[in-house]
């Protein structure tokens, strides 16, 4: 398994991408911006884009899976390499995400507790309705957790 920093050419992961932000128009709002890192064990696992949010705090803004990959450990495989990687530069690290189960679930796993709440963020952001496990996403959820702290 290694896990690389992409520097160039990060829309040849959009399709991946794609799977936690299903609009490309609101990937195109953070990816140029943020760091992009792929996770790889024969081939692409996972792929993440954190962005630097000011005050010590970096947001964890897309992290995506492949199919046939999900529910194998390498989303928190990931996130800790990211907790690793910017210790030192961040002391939190923030996630917002659709409010179902198993994202709550996934990132409380992970170590992040709840934040705040967007209200209509996925309504007010995103052209067309958003269904995550059979739910309507309206507002977006955000867990935080401190970095460099496992």
């Amino acid at each position: 398994m290694e896990i690389t920093q992409i520097t160039n050419h990060k829309k040849q992961y959009l399709e991946l991408l794609l799977l936690a932000d299903e609009q490309e128009s609101m990937i195109d709002r953070y990816l140029d911006r943020g760091e992009m890192f792929v996770l790889e064990d024969n081939g692409v696992k996972a792929v993440c884009v954190v962005t630097d949010e000011g005050n010590g705090v970096c947001e964890l803004k897309n992290i995506a899976v492949t199919p046939g990959s999900q529910r194998l450990g390498y989303g928190k495989k990931l996130i800790n390499h990211l907790l690793n990687h910017y210790a030192g530069k961040y002391t939190r690290m923030i996630v917002g995400t659709g409010d179902v189960p198993s994202s709550v679930r996934f990132y409380e796993r992970c170590g992040f507790e709840p934040s705040h709440r967007i209200e209509n963020f996925f309504t007010d952001n995103y052209d067309h309705p958003i269904i995550e496990d059979g739910i309507l996403l309206k507002d977006m959820v955000y867990f935080k957790r401190e970095v460099g702290v496992f």
